[in-house]
């Protein structure tokens, strides 16, 4: 396993859509567990495969509840909003007020390909919607409410 770099804004990579995961091999298994352990080093609780330079639509979150990895997810149902800050390890040292769906049931495949259906709420909903934003070249900036002072 290997720490990544992160991308930060600025990167043309992070505004590009990511592609489909066609295949679940060794190297998408490294590569998540690659993310897992980056996330950990930088403290974040999301990281999608374009923060370390990988246009794969592909996501590893952790809210508390241990490592989630999420392959070609798809947000199937949302409920309610919410706004919350955010912020973002491509964005150091950047926060600011987001609105999000309260609740999301989200369908992805898990590293053995095997589908799943995950229904979250309040912060793993907030987190799932912001890195699948990631996959789409969208950042949290595109979509702050309210810019927080530092």
């Amino acid at each position: 396993m290997a720490i990544r770099t992160i991308r930060t804004n600025g990167d043309e990579i992070l505004r590009k859509k990511s592609k489909t995961v066609d295949v679940i091999n060794d190297r998408i298994k490294t590569l998540i567990k690659d993310m897992i352990e980056t996330m950990y080093e930088a403290d974040g609780v999301g990281l999608a495969a374009p923060q370390v330079g990988i246009l794969k639509r592909i996501v590893v979150i952790d809210v508390g509840d241990g490592p989630i990895a999420m392959i070609n997810p798809e947000i199937i149902k949302t409920e309610g909003t919410y706004v919350d800050v955010e912020g973002c390890l491509s964005v150091p040292g950047e926060q600011g007020e987001v609105e999000r769906p309260q609740k999301v049931v989200a369908k992805y495949l898990d590293e053995n390909g095997k589908e799943n259906i995950v229904e979250a709420e309040e912060l793993f909903a907030r987190a799932i919607c912001h890195e699948l934003d990631h996959l789409n070249g969208v950042l949290f900036i595109d979509k702050i409410l309210e810019k927080e002072e530092n």
